[in-house]
């Protein structure tokens, strides 16, 4: 439970840095299972099984970016961008250039939004063939 606590306390910290809106906490009833506290709702405190696509992303992305904290940096995260309007995009996409300005390493995206798509300067393009055949394209790629 310490460890938990102190997930939710980083994971609070990187929120902050998606949007002032919410913020979590541990479930009362159970101190191993998050609730969210919405401050647009009056401080309203919610499961998290009762969050939206967009707000299950930053939930999402901040316990990742939290345990990535916690872990010293070396984890893999997985997160659903098509889920996001445009400015909680928008948000997520700074948040991302932020940790690089940090120096938290390198950090890979694979999407097929087209908003993200053109805010990422170095890309692979995975491309498909006419033949079946799927080749590679940029930084690094070639024949080999």
């Amino acid at each position: 439970s310490v460890t938990f606590a102190r997930l939710v306390s980083c994971a609070n910290t990187e929120m902050k840095t998606l949007t002032d809106r919410y913020l979590l906490t541990t479930d009362p009833q159970n101190a191993l299972e998050f609730n969210v506290i919405d401050t647009y709702q009056g401080n309203e405190q919610r499961s998290i099984r009762n969050l939206s696509g967009g707000e299950t992303f930053l939930v999402s992305l901040a316990l990742a970016l939290g345990l990535a904290h916690l872990s010293g940096g070396r984890m893999r995260m997985d997160e659903g961008f098509g889920t996001l309007d445009p400015e909680t995009l928008d948000g997520a996409i700074n948040t991302l250039a932020a940790l690089r300005g940090r120096g938290t390493g390198l950090i890979g995206i694979i999407s097929h939004v087209e908003a993200l798509q053109e805010r990422v300067d170095t890309q692979i393009v995975l491309s498909r063939g006419a033949d079946g055949v799927s080749t590679l394209s940029g930084p690094g790629c070639g024949k080999g």
